[in-house]
């Protein structure tokens, strides 16, 4: 029987990519200005690249979203992206 591409990835490698990207273009797409974008979009870049290694850290996973959520503070309308970020990072414990 042949292996199906993709059968062997971890679901919540997967949902932590989709996340990722979504706040990606979502951060991409905001017009409005703040000090810290470009550590959100460097931290972002870096959780993509792992996500595309498989080598998915727990421990460095939680610290990329602290950097995250730090450098984006309160801007609101990248709330719901975040957040789902959030929820992939928690799925792995």
């Amino acid at each position: 029987m042949a292996d199906v591409a993709g059968e062997d990835e971890d679901p919540r490698v997967a949902g932590l990519q989709r996340a990722v990207s979504r706040l990606r273009r979502e951060l991409a797409a905001y017009r409005g200005d703040f000090a810290e974008r470009h550590i959100a979009e460097d931290e972002l870049a870096a959780l993509h690249a792992m996500t595309l290694g498989g080598a998915v850290e727990a421990r460095r996973l939680r610290r990329s979203l602290l950097v995250v959520a730090g450098a984006l503070g309160s801007v609101s309308a990248l709330s719901r992206a975040l957040g789902e970020v959030r929820g992939a990072v928690d799925a792995f414990g």
